[in-house]
C-alpha cells in the first residue's frame, strides 16, 4: 500500500496542488501581459468571443509535472527520456507561441523550422532510450498475449513518423476548452495503471501529468480562463508517445489515442479533398471537433463524448494487453 501511495497518490496530489498554485499566479500574469489568443475570422463564429483569452497556459501543468518528475528521477531514471520529450516539445511550442503572441508573427515558427526542431528532439530521445535506458524498439502487439514484433531498422523511421503524428494529433485536438486536457488525462491514466497493475513497475510521471492536468482544468474547462497553446499541446504529444515507446507500446497509441489520430486525419482528408475537388469540403470544418460544433454540438458535449470514447478505447486497450 505504501508503494502505491508513493507512486500514484503522492505524485497526483502534489502535481495537482502545484498546478493549481501556478495557475493562480500565471493566469492573471499572462492576461496582464496581454498574451491573448487570436481567433480566425473564418473559424467557428462562437469562438470569436474567446479572442484575448490568455494562452501559453501549458506552462501551468508543465511546471507541476517537471517538479514532481525531477523529484522521482533519482529513483526512477527511466523518467528522463519522457521528461526530455515532454519538455523538448513543450519548448518548441513555447517558442512558437512566443513568436505568435508576443512578437506578433502570425505564423510563429516556419514549418521547416518546427519540423527540424522536432526531428532533433526525437533523434536525441531515440538515441538515449536505446543506448542509455536500454529500451528495445520491439513493440508489443495488441491482442496477442503480449507478443512483441521486431521491425529491425524499419523501427527507426516508424518511430519518427509515430512521434510527429502523435504530437501533431494532440496539437489539433487542442481546439476546445478542456478537450486535449480531458482526453490526455484518460490516456495518462491508462499508461499509469498498466505500469502498476500489468507490468508491476512504477510510473509516477504519468500520475504527475494527471495531477497537473486536473489542476490546469480548473482554469481551462469551459469557459476557459486560459488556453494551453502549443506550449501545452505539443508537450502532451511528446509525453504520450515517449511513454508509449518506453513501455514498448507505441501500437497501443493507435487504440487509446484514437482521438488524436482522428483529429489529424480529419485535417489531412479536408485538405486533400479540397484540392482534388477544386474547393469543396469533406467536413464542415476541420479538425473534426469543429465539424461537430457546426453541426450544433456544444463544446461541453463534444468534450464529454470524446472523453467517454477515450475511456472506452482505454478499456479495449487493456483487454488487448492482458
Amino acid at each position: 500500500m505504501l508503494r502505491y501511495a508513493l507512486t500514484i497518490v503522492l505524485p497526483t496530489i502534489a502535481a495537482a496542488a502545484i498546478s493549481l498554485t501556478a495557475g493562480h499566479f500565471l493566469v492573471p500574469f499572462l492576461a496582464k501581459l496581454k498574451m491573448g489568443q487570436t481567433e480566425r475570422e473564418e473559424g467557428v463564429k462562437a469562438h470569436l468571443s474567446k479572442a484575448g483569452t490568455p494562452t501559453m497556459g501549458g506552462l501551468i501543468f508543465l511546471i507541476a509535472a517537471l517538479l514532481v518528475g525531477l523529484f522521482y528521477l533519482p529513483v526512477n531514471p527511466k523518467i528522463f527520456p519522457v521528461l526530455w520529450m515532454t519538455f523538448g516539445f513543450g519548448a518548441i511550442g513555447f517558442i512558437d507561441d512566443y513568436l505568435k503572441v508576443v512578437l506578433k508573427r502570425s505564423d510563429g515558427l516556419i514549418a521547416w523550422q518546427k519540423l527540424l526542431l522536432q526531428i532533433i528532439v526525437t533523434a536525441i530521445f531515440a538515441l538515449y532510450m536505446t543506448k542509455v535506458s536500454h529500451v528495445s524498439l520491439k513493440m508489443l502487439v495488441p491482442f496477442t498475449n503480449q507478443m512483441t514484433i521486431d521491425l529491425k531498422w524499419v523501427a527507426i523511421p516508424i518511430l519518427f513518423i509515430a512521434v510527429l503524428g502523435t504530437v501533431n494529433g494532440t496539437n489539433f485536438t487542442d481546439g476546445l476548452d478542456g478537450l486535449a486536457s480531458n482526453v490526455t488525462i484518460v490516456v495518462a491514466l491508462f499508461f499509469g495503471l498498466v505500469s502498476v497493475i500489468v507490468f508491476q513497475t512504477a510510473d509516477p510521471f504519468s500520475f504527475a501529468m494527471i495531477g497537473g492536468l486536473i489542476g490546469f482544468l480548473f482554469y481551462n474547462a469551459y469557459p476557459a480562463k486560459i488556453f494551453m497553446g502549443d506550449t501545452g499541446s505539443l508537450a502532451l504529444g511528446g509525453y504520450v508517445i515517449a511513454t508509449a515507446y518506453m513501455k514498448q507500446m507505441p501500437l497501443y497509441v493507435i487504440i487509446v489515442g484514437l482521438i488524436y489520430l482522428v483529429e489529424v486525419l480529419s485535417v489531412i482528408i479536408q485538405v486533400v479533398y479540397f484540392k482534388k475537388t477544386g474547393g469543396k469540403r469533406f467536413f464542415k470544418m476541420a479538425p473534426i471537433h469543429h465539424h461537430f460544433e457546426l453541426c450544433g454540438w456544444s463544446e461541453s458535449r463534444i468534450v464529454t463524448v470524446f472523453s467517454k470514447i477515450t475511456i472506452l478505447l482505454a478499456m479495449i486497450a487493456v483487454i488487448g494487453l492482458i
